[in-house]
């Protein structure tokens, strides 16, 4: 069952005010002429007028608050967390670009999406990655129902895209020299280029000393 209040950002215990001025809101932010009719924003202004059209009605929205009610106490109790929807709008991206994500799940009381936190079971989320993994980015969203201690996840990996192949060889040069996060395996967090010419060095020694031993 939609969350129509969610939709509109607004609560359960919302004036009539407060639910207008927030359909003006979002309506002017999600219309589809301000946005290049791009599907997302269109869906999501669909989503916002139907939540609108049950919510200022008064008789519609006393049926819907208490299907709500009954919806939620049933499915909590019987049924599994599942995920409907989570999706990007880019899964390719270069750094400082914006990223908007979107989710849907059902039968779930703690939702998050790692690695930004606790969220509400749908949503939208629009960030910038400012920095990438081995050339990439992991989103993971968790729908847990705690009564049944269950939980599913899905992910998302956005790859890092590059305007030039010098652009990469910088980007890789400097990720060479940045402190490593402190492990057992590498107290002190040195970077990279320290690993690299340990082995340089090492491997060095052992032509050494094989060279010495054949003569």
């Amino acid at each position: 069952m939609k969350d129509y209040y969610y939709f509109l950002g607004i609560s359960r215990d919302a004036s009539e005010e407060d639910i207008k001025k927030s359909y003006r809101k979002l309506s002017l932010k999600y219309h589809p002429d301000k946005n290049d009719n791009d599907d997302f924003f269109a869906n999501r202004f669909r989503e916002i007028q139907e939540a609108y059209e049950m919510l200022s009605d008064k008789s519609k929205r006393k049926t819907y608050d208490e299907n709500l009610d009954s919806h939620q106490k049933t499915f909590r109790y019987n049924t599994p967390p599942s995920i409907k929807s989570f999706s990007s709008n880019k899964v390719h991206a270069k750094k400082g670009e914006e990223i908007i994500i979107t989710w849907q799940t059902q039968n779930a009381d703690v939702v998050k999406v790692l690695p930004f936190g606790l969220e509400k079971a749908y949503g939208e989320r629009i960030f910038r990655i400012t920095e990438f993994k081995d050339g990439k980015f992991q989103i993971l969203l968790h729908a847990t129902n705690s009564l049944l201690h269950k939980t599913v996840v899905q992910g998302i990996t956005i790859t890092e895209v590059f305007e030039s192949n010098k652009e990469r060889i910088i980007d890789k040069a400097e990720d060479l020299f940045k402190s490593q996060p402190k492990t057992a395996i590498n107290p002190h967090g040195q970077p990279k280029i320290v690993k690299i010419i340990l082995a340089i060095l090492l491997l060095a020694l052992a032509l050494y000393f094989l060279i010495n031993s054949l003569l």
